[in-house]
């Protein structure tokens, strides 16, 4: 039973997959179009989805919180308001310095929303949201002020911050790739560690694991995921949400097949949702970000209504 619902999992991806390459008016009828717009496009949205889905996984294990996801705990905004002021300061996407710049924008976006939730003394699912909600709007804010101050350059980085898919360099996709198997790799090594955290704190120390560090490692993790897919797509929210939930009614609730289910699993419905916003309203084209907030929106208010009746 198990070995069929993973092979169902990887026939939702190949089916993305082959949306996302025939999506367009010109159908499978032009090769060119298929193999030098579509094909880098496809493979961009299996990237930045696999990140993201491994991120919301990592983060609703170590923060015990169904509602935790990189959009939501202001990891994408803290990571998006990096990349937009290395943008203007004229750093490379494909540079070391970037990416650095991008990872300790999401790890400090993130910390931050810890540290506001933990003030009231319990870490709770409202307040890490309402934590989140803050840092998020802040960053946002502020990226949209340095934007209206420099005119000239704010249309190209508006599509950015919205989230989507239109030019991608293969250097950057190359290297932000590396960075989520990297970062999924080491996840896999920890496994255990994850599930002993989902337990709670206390459990998790009389399990062997120390729970300060293993934080701090997997939120680690989850930054480099997140700071690399913000490298491809800039902010798309809702991934990280969904994800593992869905792929939770197909596999065990384990880590051992949880994070690699959420990467494949965010993969699969990233890439369709991007054929959905170049589809649906052609020849106007939604970005994908826009496509996951209105599918994302309503699943985390009915997440919100289920954890509030104490069954999430």
């Amino acid at each position: 039973m198990e070995r069929n619902k993973v092979l169902l999992l990887f026939a939702v991806l190949a089916a993305a997959c082959l949306f996302s390459l025939a999506a367009g008016p010109a159908g499978w009828s032009n090769a060119d179009v298929i193999l030098n717009l579509r094909l880098p496009r496809t493979l961009a949205a299996l990237a930045v989805g696999a990140g993201l889905g491994l991120a919301g996984a990592l983060f609703q294990g170590v923060l015990k919180n169904p509602l935790s996801d990189p959009y939501i705990l202001g990891t994408s905004s803290g990571a998006t308001a990096a990349a937009v002021f290395c943008f203007l300061a004229g750093i490379e996407r494909t540079s070391p310095v970037f990416f650095l710049a991008v990872f300790a924008g999401a790890f400090g976006a993130t910390f931050l929303s810890y540290w506001l939730a933990r003030l009231a003394g319990r870490l709770s699912d409202a307040s890490l949201v309402l934590a989140g909600v803050a840092v998020s709007a802040f960053l946002s804010a502020l990226v949209m002020l340095t934007l209206t101050s420099v005119r000239e350059r704010s249309f190209s980085l508006l599509y950015f911050v919205l989230g989507g898919l239109y030019s991608v360099q293969p250097g950057v996709l190359i290297a932000s790739s590396l960075i989520i198997a990297a970062a999924g790799a080491a996840a896999m090594l920890r496994w255990r560690a994850l599930d002993a955290m989902a337990l709670g704190e206390e459990k998790a120390y009389h399990l062997g694991a120390e729970p300060g560090r293993e934080r701090i490692i997997f939120f680690a993790l989850a930054c480099a995921a997140t700071s690399a897919a913000v490298a491809i797509g800039g902010t798309i929210g809702f991934v990280g949400l969904m994800t593992p939930h869905i792929v939770r009614l197909l596999t065990k609730p384990s880590a051992r097949t949880l994070i690699p289910a959420s990467a494949v699993g965010g993969a699969a419905l990233l890439a369709a949702a991007d054929a959905a916003g170049r589809s649906l309203f052609s020849p106007a084209e939604v970005p994908a970000g826009v496509i996951m907030a209105l599918a994302g929106a309503p699943f985390f208010m009915w997440l919100l209504w289920k954890n509030s009746r104490g069954t999430a």
